[in-house]
């Protein structure tokens, strides 16, 4: 993978726990209205969008099956970040939305989150 890789979740999921409701994850809308916000990142990146439902093959593919919860940014092969939250076979990824809002602006010019 040459090029950082942002996954998130299709909206609009169903969670059987819950029936006859739709969800959205609000912490990867949070990341698209960024990715709305600031077009040219979204050039810089790879983004994929997932649906909710566990395994998630794509995913488990990366960073493993323990690391399947979302928003998750797998970091391009051989990089590194201080905001990093783990790693998997030599990947690093960061699985908190905060972490990857600030390494999305670190890595890629984005402006910072207002404090």
């Amino acid at each position: 993978m040459k090029r950082d890789k942002l996954i998130i979740l299709k909206p609009g999921f169903e969670d059987p726990a819950y029936p006859r409701q739709k969800f959205y994850c609000w912490h990867c809308v949070l990341v698209e209205g960024l990715l709305a916000s600031f077009p040219e990142l979204a050039s810089r990146i790879d983004v994929e969008r997932v649906t909710w439902p566990r395994p998630r093959r794509e995913v488990i593919e990366l960073v493993g099956e323990e690391n399947q919860s979302l928003p998750l940014l797998v970091l391009a092969e051989g990089e590194t970040s201080p905001h990093q939250t783990g790693t998997h076979k030599g990947v690093a990824f960061i699985s908190d939305k905060d972490k990857i809002l600030a390494a999305l602006s670190d890595r890629h010019g984005i402006p910072v989150p207002h404090p």
